[in-house]
């Protein structure tokens, strides 16, 4: 699958549209949920049959399309189903039961409820009856050479900075990406404490410490918010636009690493052919409090070096990956 983001600036009516939709996927998933948890041994077709009784006892569920409501329940079998695989693999520590959602920031259309514009695709209006309605999509890529039929997922999310729309695209990278030169070289690469990463030709990858760079204006961010909060007392404005702005500061953060981290794998994968890394307890790792350790880009980089290798070599082509 290929994933496809632009920014939508709606109006405040549409913004009160949005989040009354986000809202009721979080209602449908906490309410199938609990009818989980006090009907031990119900399966996919009940729950899907409760979410069909929900839409006839409320109107505002009703009022959200069907294949959404359908991925609420999707998400609460698919926490369902994580659990009971941990508890087979008898990992350690807690074993994920499924928890209620309180903070949910998305909602998500299959292939109705939404309709691209047929001469641009520069435009998508979202036919239900929470009448969010039609959103200019702002991007450099564009849609127009994707067929309609390839488009399986629509997400509206939200984000500190504003709304964005995610299509989620059948797509085999290989069609998109050229491939690389074959280089004939292979490399091991070895993650460390003091530099992010150490490889079989001596070069040293230093950490870059986002966080650390940016800790000062976190910590006065912080600091001005808390300041506005009222304990007991329903927050003003001044505080939920505090609230934002130290959101947006973690947001930079976590998008620098992520940017890193694509930037090091392509750099990595297109100059050898073979990689070789430990397979490291990233978990484990990533519940050190660590800041700006390299433990906190571990499982971006390896993510992204096993998704570049995909889309270099195939996945029936050879075998490039090796773990020690």
């Amino acid at each position: 699958m290929f994933v496809l983001e632009y920014k939508v600036k709606p109006k405040p009516q549409q913004v009160q549209a949005i989040e009354e939709a986000i809202r009721t996927h979080q209602f449908v998933r906490n309410k199938v949920l609990r009818y989980w948890m006090d009907n031990r041994g119900q399966g996919k077709a009940e729950l899907f049959r409760y979410n069909t009784d929900l839409r006839a006892e409320y109107e505002f569920v009703k009022d959200l399309n069907s294949h959404a409501c359908q991925t609420a329940v999707e998400r609460v079998l698919k926490s369902i189903t994580k659990f009971f695989d941990n508890c087979k693999r008898n990992i350690s520590g807690k074993k994920g039961y499924p928890k209620f959602q309180k903070h949910n920031r998305s909602v998500e259309y299959k292939t109705s409820g939404w309709k691209l514009d047929p001469q641009t695709k520069k435009h998508i209006n979202f036919i239900d009856k929470k009448n969010i309605g039609r959103l200019k999509l702002i991007s450099s890529r564009d849609l127009y050479y994707f067929q309609p039929e390839q488009i399986k997922r629509v997400r509206i999310v939200r984000r500190a900075d504003g709304y964005y729309v995610q299509f989620v695209i059948k797509l085999d990278p290989r069609d998109t990406v050229k491939p690389f030169p074959v280089t004939q070289k292979c490399i091991g690469i070895d993650v460390g404490l003091k530099e992010f990463y150490a490889d079989s030709d001596g070069h040293l990858e230093p950490i870059p410490q986002f966080y650390r760079k940016s800790e000062r204006q976190l910590n006065r961010a912080n600091r001005k918010k808390s300041k506005k909060y009222r304990k007991g007392q329903p927050q003003s404005k001044n505080y939920h636009k505090a609230r934002i702005r130290y959101a947006r500061k973690h947001l930079k953060v976590s998008r620098q690493r992520e940017e890193y981290c694509k930037r090091v794998a392509y750099s990595v994968i297109q100059s050898n052919d073979l990689v070789a890394y430990e397979d490291l307890n990233v978990q484990g790792m990533i519940k050190k409090r660590c800041r700006d350790g390299s433990q906190v880009y571990v499982f971006k980089i390896f993510g992204f070096v096993k998704h570049r290798e995909q889309g270099k070599h195939g996945k029936q082509g050879r075998k490039s990956l090796l773990f020690r």
